[in-house]
């Protein structure tokens, strides 16, 4: 699963990137502790044109009456996301990009105590979750919300978690989006083994108040 993550890259930088419009509202960076509920920023397409705009993460079905009807679904896990009434339609007509600069995962000691570690490229300073997005119109104030898909984990990675968020290398950008044809199912599959790397950070990113260039450095 994906629970939490990083952004760092500059808006305009991002934009260049992504050869995307950026909104006039983008979420605030840097953030070094990304959560659930909260605005991310998004790439989406449409007629060809690139948006990079922000998105509430946590992905709201058409039928909940308020965003805590139901189940938070931040992840949708690639297997079911084709099948899930929840998703079915954005994945086959919304599917978005979500930067990051990297994300945490967590394993316990025998104590079980948490201990947080951070996954990024092993060659970039960017990497793009595959991810859904739809409005949700039934409050107050429509809100437009997304969800990053989740695959089985590499090899390097199950050693952390046996899941991991989908990463689309920048020549399949376009397909996920829909710009270059069909085959976005073709893309919903673990990172490369020598994608990623990752390194044991400090635990006060196990709270989710916690700020700060120092959540990413080793330890």
């Amino acid at each position: 699963m994906c629970g939490r993550f990083a952004i760092t890259l500059p808006d305009d930088a991002m934009a260049s990137l992504f050869e995307a419009t950026p909104a006039n509202d983008l979420p605030t960076i840097p953030n070094y502790n990304v959560c659930p509920t909260t605005q991310i920023h998004t790439v989406t397409s449409d007629e060809g044109m690139r948006r990079l705009r922000p998105m509430r993460w946590g992905f709201l079905p058409k039928w909940y009456k308020s965003p805590t009807d139901g189940p938070l679904l931040i992840n949708a896990r690639a297997e079911t996301v084709a099948e899930k009434p929840a998703f079915r339609s954005a994945c086959r007509e919304r599917r978005c990009l979500i930067p990051a600069t990297g994300f945490y995962e967590w394993t316990k000691d025998e104590d079980g105590n948490r201990l947080p570690w951070y996954i990024h490229s092993a060659t970039s300073d960017l990497i793009a979750f595959a991810g859904i997005w739809q409005e949700w119109d039934k409050g107050d104030t429509p809100l437009t919300t997304c969800a990053i898909v989740t695959t089985d984990a590499n090899e390097p990675m199950s050693s952390i978690h046996h899941r991991m968020p989908v990463i689309l290398d920048s020549g399949d950008w376009a397909m996920w989006l829909g710009e270059a044809g069909k085959g976005a199912a073709t893309l919903m599959r673990a990172a490369r083994d020598d994608a990623l790397a990752f390194h044991r950070v400090d635990p006060k990113v196990n709270s989710n108040r916690a700020s700060g260039p120092e959540l990413i450095e080793p330890i």
